[in-house]
């Protein structure tokens, strides 16, 4: 992980490979590098940090008009220099950029590579040494370059330079978006268009367990069996008067998409350099010191606090009452002796949220905040803030903003655990990371996402969302972006209420998606789905790689249990965003909605 970028063509390479980085850098990443190719081996630049770091490590004077560059998001091994990308084989004979996770790479390893030495902790190193033993096997490069890619299994989008052969560019991809650009003096790679934009608007999609040959003047796309394939190119059309929006034709779809992203820069923002959480010793003090914790939020807030207080209770042992802030203003419940309350406002605006803000603070209590703007009222006027480093959300849907509140909460939780010994620790920081992976394979299938909106909800005056446990928590915001993008009236439900009323609303093709990522209620949420697709209901199940089943219409990558909701949101985002782009809603701008309550 995180970002492409490639170039071979008439122009010199460096600079090009560099901006291409930095158009990149809103994906997260701890390390970058750049290989230029060179007639006997590919000089290769690379530093972990920023692209700043590494812009000042390359060469004034290294040349060279073909070439590859890489942002990185560890996975396999520590941010470092050594295992930054690109990687290179043991004769230097070829280098490679990676996107993805290799899942068998211990595999190949033993059986190709047993001799081989390997310089790095990645897995992404493996397809490279794989790849010369391959080419010295076969003696067909693009033949070994195919072989390659078959071997691999789990997600990767590959470029990769052949000393050997400077007119060539070798690109592959599994479940990790890249494309190739078509420029007149040249071709382009890149994971996403917004990075090579600077050399040309048009490109080439590519798909799965493909393998193309680039070079300056053409690209030729085959299948893992050598067959070719063709397609056509699209212009990615920018609209010059809101460039923020790039190539995408929503800011929703954008923020969706980010949210592997923000979830990485929240990772960096809240870890030290022993990779441990780094937290002000003020905020830690003050929530290991309440008896409970009030967490006051509306609307998709709310729904990121009801996840906050699983995730407390579970895993820091610590009691939590989530309130909406709008109620809680007016109907103050009887308070512990010590509480602690945590305001969570994608804004650090909303009205309601200060009224309780204003009212607890004139009782002496001490208050967080968790926004996404740290200047804001709730921030200044809190005792203590915690920022989720999001970026702007421009739609009024949030997405982004929820994924990101889940993130701080659960490195919260997981700090207060430490304080309390709680056997429930796990280790955020890594199962974060993980977490986001998990996040941008499921961004990656919007094919799949929109066929269910299609199948389900075109023609659909009501929707229903089931879940148990922690997927409670995330049907009610699942509910919440269908409805307020789409105007379907769609409600969240936990599993077992359906039968105490809601189940007389079920008739024949009504859509009930049901989110199923916990082993110890799969049973009962199964049973559930049955009880309504027995009474006409159009059912469609979310589950995860171990609680899967045969039709289940999305399987989601594992993930800590802890983190699901992260995961499990993403796909109910997707297909709401699709369901209103084919009702022909607007979607970035809902009827009667405002991105930030200011007012009661």
């Amino acid at each position: 992980m995180c970002g492409i970028v490639g170039y071979i063509g008439e122009q010199q390479v460096p600079e090009i490979l560099l901006k291409g980085l930095e158009k990149l850098e809103y994906r997260g990443y701890d390390s970058a590098g750049i290989a230029v190719a060179q007639e006997t081996a590919a000089d290769v630049y690379k530093e972990k940090g920023r692209i700043a770091t590494l812009r000042e490590a390359v060469d004034q004077t290294a040349a060279g008009t073909a070439g590859v560059g890489h942002t990185r998001w560890a996975t396999h091994g520590a941010p470092s220099k050594t295992n930054a990308h690109p990687h290179q084989s043991t004769s230097g004979r070829f280098t490679l950029v990676h996107n993805g996770v290799i899942e068998n790479f211990e595999e190949l390893k033993a059986e190709y590579l047993p001799e081989t030495a390997l310089v790095s902790e990645t897995d992404t190193e493996i397809i490279v040494q794989l790849m010369e033993h391959l080419a010295g096997e076969l003696g067909d490069i693009p033949a070994a370059f195919r072989k390659t890619l078959s071997l691999l299994k789990g997600s990767y989008a590959i470029a990769l330079l052949d000393s050997e052969d400077q007119d060539t560019i070798y690109v592959g991809k599994n479940k990790s978006p890249l494309l190739v650009g078509l420029a007149q003096d040249g071709n382009v790679v890149a994971s996403d268009s917004m990075a090579m934009l600077h050399v040309t608007k048009e490109f080439v999609e590519l798909m799965d367990q493909e393998a193309v040959i680039v070079t300056r003047d053409a690209l030729t796309i085959t299948n893992l069996e050598g067959e070719a394939v063709q397609r056509d190119s699209f212009i990615a059309e920018l609209d010059e008067s809101d460039t923020e929006k790039g190539t995408y034709a929503h800011f929703m779809l954008k923020e969706i998409d980010e949210q592997p992203f923000v979830i990485r820069n929240i990772i960096q923002k809240y870890q030290d350099e022993n990779d441990d959480i780094k937290l002000d010793q003020e905020v830690r003090n003050a929530l290991n010191e309440a008896d409970r914790l009030y967490i006051i939020a509306a609307g998709t807030s709310y729904h990121a606090g009801l996840v906050g207080k699983e995730l407390m209770e579970k895993v820091a042992g610590k009691p939590v009452e989530v309130h909406i802030a709008s109620e809680f203003m007016y109907n103050m419940p009887l308070l512990s002796d010590n509480p602690l309350f945590i305001f969570i406002s994608q804004s650090g605006e909303t009205a309601d949220c200060r009224g309780v803000l204003v009212n607890v603070k004139e009782q002496g209590y001490k208050s967080l905040t968790i926004t996404n703007v740290p200047g804001s009222t709730l921030s200044r006027e809190a005792d203590f803030t915690l920022h989720t480093y999001a970026g702007p959300e421009i739609a009024v849907a949030s997405t982004k903003a929820y994924t990101a509140q889940m993130a701080v909460l659960s490195i919260l939780a997981m700090d207060g655990a430490r304080a309390t010994g709680s056997s429930e620790e796990f280790n955020a920081i890594h199962e974060l990371s993980i977490a986001a992976n998990a996040m941008e394979t499921l961004c990656d299938q919007k094919n799949i996402m929109e066929q269910i909106a299609r199948d389900y909800l075109f023609d659909a005056q009501s929707c229903f969302f089931i879940g148990r446990a922690f997927d409670y928590h995330v049907v009610l915001e699942g509910a919440l972006k269908l409805k307020e993008i789409s105007y379907i009236q769609a409600e969240g439900f936990a599993g077992g209420e359906l039968k105490h009323g809601t189940i007389a609303l079920i008739e024949d093709g009504t859509p009930v998606v049901a989110l199923s990522t916990q082993e110890h209620v799969d049973a009962n949420i199964r049973g559930n789905v049955q009880e309504v697709a027995a009474r006409g209901a159009n059912t469609c199940v979310i589950s995860t790689e171990d609680t899967q089943k045969e039709g289940d219409e999305v399987v989601l990558p594992k993930v800590h249990n802890n983190l699901t909701p992260l995961a499990s949101v993403v796909p109910m985002q997707l297909i709401s965003y699709y369901a209103a782009l084919h009702r022909g809603c607007d979607v970035d701008k809902p009827r009667n909605l405002a991105k930030s309550v200011t007012v009661e």
